[in-house]
């Protein structure tokens, strides 16, 4: 069985991450959805919050996919649980300039790990997750770039 993880924040889930999710169904028999706790970054969305949004959008891949979270090195995650490569989505050459050496060195710690990296769709590339919610905290409508269930879930936090 071929097994991808797609690691990310997802905060929020985007139109972008559905996008990658739905065609990672072409290179792998099963995709886990790894929200990595970051301490670091300030999130929108508790990880519960985000893998509620996750399970609700992704509900007819639910056979597919598997969410978690983990703490750590995504290496070791994938060590742990058989993973056979690291999927990510490049929307630009500056995401490739970031994603490059994280794969490099993921590289030389798991050399039986390779990274895939997925080029977004024109119509996702220029959506970012700090995007959706630098719009939002304007009031603005995110509908067109995240689902209405994600919509709906941003509002709320921005009117509290």
């Amino acid at each position: 069985m071929r097994i991808g993880i797609y690691p990310g924040s997802f905060d929020p889930l985007t139109y972008g991450h559905l996008d990658i999710i739905k065609r990672s169904k072409n290179i792998c028999d099963k995709l886990i959805i790894a929200i990595a706790k970051n301490s670091e970054k300030h999130s929108l969305f508790s990880v519960k919050e985000r893998i509620e949004m996750i399970e609700y959008c992704c509900k007819d891949e639910s056979d597919f996919i598997e969410i978690v979270s983990f703490n750590g090195l995504v290496v070791d995650y994938c060590r742990e649980r058989n993973v056979s490569f690291i999927i990510r989505g490049l929307r630009s050459v500056s995401d490739f300039e970031y994603e490059n050496p994280i794969a490099a060195v993921n590289r030389k710690l798991a050399p039986e790990l390779d990274t895939i990296f997925m080029i977004s769709r024109e119509e996702t590339s220029i959506i970012s997750s700090r995007l959706v919610k630098e719009v939002a905290s304007y009031h603005g409508d995110t509908s067109a770039l995240v689902p209405q269930f994600v919509s709906d879930r941003i509002q709320q936090k921005f009117s509290n």
